[in-house]
């Protein structure tokens, strides 16, 4: 059974976002345009990648929506391009987030956490959750997911 459309897309949420960000350098090109970071010597530099895979990278985010191409020009130097985040973009801020404190919890370092989240307004501290439809907490346990009624995900294959 395909978990495609018939446009070959899968069907799959997930998987249809793992096609957009699902390498280690995507991730960390985002990572790192949330941190203000716009231009491709920053991006190079801040994560040691080489140039023609930044290049392959940065297109893929563009192309995908999620990063947006600008041209600038530095005075008396040729034209450059620097890459801002979309609304898409801005939205992965919480995948990322997730994944940080995934990996504070799960993959921690002896030294602890190298970034906390905190609320911008207060300087509390924040960690990534569920909410129900009226903002109050759900804990993890309480969640479930659960297949449209008569959509692609409910068979007994599915994402």
């Amino acid at each position: 059974m395909s978990t495609a459309t018939s446009d070959a897309r899968p069907t799959c949420s997930i998987a249809r976002t793992l096609e957009v960000v699902g390498d280690r350098w995507s991730l960390l090109i985002l990572r790192d345009a949330h941190r203000g970071r716009t231009r491709f010597a920053e991006f190079r530099d801040a994560l040691g990648i080489a140039p023609n895979i930044l290049t392959n990278r940065l297109a893929a985010l563009v192309d995908a929506g999620v990063l947006e191409k600008r041209e600038y020009r530095p005075e008396g130097e040729r034209t450059r391009s620097s890459y801002h985040l979309t609304p898409a973009g801005m939205d992965l801020k919480l995948v990322l987030a997730a994944l940080q404190q995934w990996g504070d919890v799960h993959e921690p370092r002896e030294e602890g956490p190298t970034v906390l989240r905190r609320n911008t307004r207060t300087g509390g501290l924040v960690t990534v959750g569920f909410l129900d439809e009226h903002g109050n907490a759900v804990p993890d346990e309480e969640v479930g997911f659960e297949p449209v009624p008569g959509g692609p995900a409910d068979r007994p294959i599915w994402c």
